[in-house]
């Protein structure tokens, strides 16, 4: 199996200015991404794609990749998809598995990747996998919609009343890792193909760094989340 690794990081950001280089546990997120990949052995080829030179020298630190990313796909609405698929047609070589690792969700590791690619080996008839977490306090059977008088309605027609024990788990998908089998991915043209398993992840490691409420979070969490890591 060739295994890309693909590692989008945009200098821009409006949430978090300078997201991507801002330092966690003494490192910058582009580069707990980088090292993911870099401990795999599972990983062929890392590529880290991005439009902002800061970033693209921290790539270059670690003897990886780095694509310059055209403006048209630096904005902020600009879509991930379309980033790699930029990024096929620059390369020559053809890959079997594509696997997106987000800078924003850096509590991972290279044995979750490792996992995640050999199940996609082992079954050959799934043609993607999404790391998620269950997501017990916050249910769909919370949640409502606020109609223009101020009046809630469920958003969901049961469970309202029920127990959180007693609802059906739900997931939810942390942002750490979109694997597709390169086929599917062109083809369809989206990380969440048809045909995907999901790959669950501890609860409580969940950080997905949109605002600087999430990365004050992540620095909160970041060392035990490193400690229960090293220990396992």
């Amino acid at each position: 199996m060739k295994v890309l690794a693909v590692i989008p990081a945009r200098g821009g950001s409006k949430g978090v200015p300078g997201k991507n280089i801002k330092e966690l546990g003494g490192k910058p997120l582009v580069a707990h991404a980088i090292e993911c990949a870099i401990q795999s052995n599972c990983v062929s080829k890392i590529v880290l794609s991005t439009d902002d030179e800061k970033i693209a020298a921290i790539g270059r630190q670690y003897d990886i990749d780095v694509m310059k990313r055209p403006a048209y796909l630096a904005e902020d609405n600009s879509n991930v998809v379309e980033t790699v698929e930029y990024m096929l047609q620059e390369y020559d070589e053809d890959f079997d598995l594509i696997v997106l690792l987000q800078p924003t969700s850096p509590l991972r590791t290279y044995s979750d990747l490792n996992n995640i690619v050999n199940l996609l080996i082992d079954r050959t008839e799934i043609d993607g996998i999404i790391s998620v977490v269950p997501m017990n306090d916050i249910h769909p059977a919370r949640m409502y919609n606020l109609m223009e008088n101020d009046e809630l309605t469920p958003l969901i027609g049961i469970g309202e009343n029920m127990r959180r024990q007693d609802l059906k788990p739900v997931f939810y998908r942390n942002g750490c890792f979109y694997a597709v089998r390169t086929k599917a991915f062109v083809s369809q043209k989206t990380f969440m193909v048809e045909k995907k398993l999901a790959y669950a992840m501890n609860p409580d490691w969940l950080v997905n760094i949109d605002t600087m409420r999430d990365f004050k979070l992540a620095t909160l969490l970041y060392e035990d989340w490193k400690k229960e890591t090293i220990n396992n």
